[in-house]
């Protein structure tokens, strides 16, 4: 296990990673486009497969009726996702930073727990929904289903090395895969629009259409996406005045309404197709993911119905486990402010999914993975309410957010908001354990529940009540532009040695040039160059191949022709991988500077050669000088 102290950044790999400060001689939509990506990341969230159970119900049991519930739960979305980005956007602070500051450390770590514990189980919701996507597609027996998912545990690894901007690509994709293949299904399923519109009127027909409504309310609103949005807003680098970040915000509101509008046509779309296919003919007692796939292609007459299906459902699953492995980084280090190997992250929490998962389907079978996939969704809200009102206090607070603070109309709203989720959530979560409660027995478990209950509604109004009597520990500076003093003393850094990475193209001399206007003839130049061959790889320092004598013969004559010109030079060859031997050696040899080159390269060129500066810059503690060759 690798643990390092983490900076006082969020998303460190990727923090301020798009810089928008250079857009403001582009066109307005090139402009734009530099702030759009984050809430497609988080609207994800809004529809995975946990998601999908409520909507399959609500349609087939009820029609058309429940839409205006999906729409309403979007509006509540839009505007806690806003708040997360405001959050993020001017305070600098994810929502697990912020609660870090504010309350004292025992509730951080239990609030961290909890976030722990809703992150896990939406990586269940993910697993489940992957697994039965595979089963329908290809027959795999959903036991090898749920252990193949932990295969996409190199996925974001890989989608985090080629930048932020193919991740937020990638993501994209999938969720046109899944709007696409239901966009398909609606005209297959051929609709009635006058109908449909009908569902829009508020309406509830009884008891069980208001327990299906609490729970597709409850499945949408998800506590990771808050804690998500307030840290992916911060890989824009944006100007700190007034109007830069004014500017942002609203880039960020106009992003969230076009990517969770998008969401709720895929929600909405999946309760069309339900009440079209299973409602209209009867079946209103389809609420099963199998039992919905199986069903399609007979009802609607082809076969391309079913496979759409569980293409969508994949994506569905695959797109929301990139994020909530994000959301579990962002929470590990915004409240305990450590960081782990991310690997070793994703697969911690993969295995956490997986494991119940595996037990259920082993002794159960498949009878009981819609059970699991609401198992999963009543944990998440638990933990809404300890996410949602936090943030509305933080971006409620002037003396943090300064004239950004919500206005009281918003903060009205917010509040209404909170209080509609904390209440249905609770009414769900209630209608869960009625069972045990009916049943004479379960003394045991009554004893559990009720003991939970008093610590979670203890832990509730205390996280509502104390912002409003207690300051926050470390306020951040929200100034637009801190005081300064009249004057400033200058500290000259002098470099005794200057260390240079080198890759034997006609950039050296422009490297090395830097490198002398930084140091002149007082610094020592440490030459760096590594040896990337098959052997080098392989054997590493032992390596003896034509292409490693010819790369140290080189070192040597750059050692030698600085010498000459009466500079200080010594050479350190490195082997293998380019990023962590320049580190090694940097910090082996004390170097106190690093000049390393950046090519400007995009796409698969950035994957293999410009991420080379972004790891290493993190890694070390040195100034690091970029130098665009």
């Amino acid at each position: 296990m690798n643990w390092r102290r983490n900076s006082d950044v969020s998303l460190s790999e990727v923090h301020e990673s798009i810089d928008t400060t250079q857009s403001h001689n582009k066109p307005k939509w090139k402009r734009a486009m530099a702030f759009l990506g984050p809430a497609y990341l988080v609207s994800v969230g809004y529809m995975d497969p946990g998601n999908w159970a409520t909507d399959l119900a609500g349609g087939s049991k009820f029609g058309y009726t429940l839409i205006w519930v999906l729409l309403m739960s979007n509006l509540m979305a839009l505007l806690l996702q806003s708040l997360s980005a405001r959050l993020g956007i001017v305070r600098g602070r994810d929502l697990a930073q912020a609660n870090r500051e504010s309350y004292p450390m025992y509730i951080n770590f239990v609030l961290y727990i909890l976030a722990e514990i809703a992150i896990a189980a939406t990586d269940l919701a993910e697993v489940l929904g992957m697994a039965i996507g595979l089963h329908l597609l290809t027959g795999i027996p959903l036991l090898w289903g749920v252990s193949i998912t932990v295969l996409d545990t190199f996925l974001l690894l890989f989608l985090q090395r080629m930048g932020m901007r193919i991740m937020e690509a990638f993501i994209i994709g999938l969720v046109a895969v899944i709007g696409v293949s239901f966009l398909i299904e609606i005209l297959l399923a051929k609709p009635d629009i006058a109908e449909v519109a009908t569902g829009l009127i508020p309406s509830l027909p009884n008891n069980e259409a208001l327990y299906i409504a609490i729970g597709i309310i409850g499945a949408t609103v998800m506590p990771h996406n808050l804690y998500l949005h307030s840290s992916l807003v911060q890989t824009r680098k944006i100007k700190r005045d007034e109007k830069s970040i004014r500017y942002a915000l609203k880039m960020s509101v106009v992003d969230s309404t076009i990517a969770l509008n998008l969401a709720f046509l895929v929600n909405a779309a999946i309760l069309v197709l339900a009440a079209a296919t299973f409602f209209k003919t009867g079946r209103t007692e389809v609420a099963q993911l199998e039992e919905a796939h199986q069903l399609l292609s007979p009802l609607l007459g082809s076969s391309i119905a079913s496979a759409l299906f569980a293409i969508a459902l994949i994506a569905a699953g695959q797109s929301s486990t990139v994020t909530g492995t994000l959301a579990g980084q962002i929470v590990m280090e915004g409240y305990l402010r450590i960081r782990i190997n991310p690997l070793l992250r994703r697969l911690i929490t993969r295995l956490i999914a997986i494991v119940p998962a595996l037990i259920v389907i082993g002794i159960y079978g498949d009878k009981e993975l819609d059970a699991l996939l609401i198992l999963s969704q009543v944990i998440l809200s638990l933990q809404l309410g300890f996410a949602v009102i936090p943030l509305i206090h933080f971006v409620s607070d002037k003396k943090t957010m300064g004239q950004f603070a919500i206005k009281p109309v918003t903060k009205f709203f917010a509040w209404s908001i909170a209080l509609i989720l904390v209440y249905l959530n609770i009414r769900m979560v209630g209608g869960e354990f009625t069972a045990i409660f009916e049943n004479p027995g379960n003394v045991f478990w009554k004893f559990v529940i009720i003991t939970a209950g008093v610590f979670f509604f203890s832990l509730l109004l205390y996280i509502s009540f104390r912002p409003l009597f207690y300051k926050i520990a470390k306020p951040a500076s929200l100034t637009v532009h801190p005081d300064m003093k009249d004057s400033f003393d200058l500290n000259i850094p002098k470099f005794a040695k200057i260390a240079i990475a080198l890759d034997f193209s006609k950039s050296d001399s422009k490297l090395i040039s830097y490198a002398i206007a930084q140091g002149n003839t007082h610094a020592t130049y440490l030459l760096i160059h590594v040896v990337e061959s098959v052997s080098a790889r392989l054997l590493g320092r032992e390596s003896d191949d034509y292409e490693t004598k010819e790369d140290e013969r080189r070192l040597l004559a750059y050692k030698k022709t600085l010498q000459e010109k009466g500079y200080k030079a010594d050479i350190g060859l490195g082997f293998d991988k380019r990023a962590g031997e320049i580190v090694r050696i940097t910090n082996e040899q004390h170097a106190d500077m690093l000049v390393i080159g950046a090519h400007g390269h995009s796409g698969l060129q950035d994957f293999i050669h410009g991420q080379t500066i972004n790891t290493v810059r993190h890694e070390l503690k040195i100034p690091v000088l970029v130098v665009n060759v």
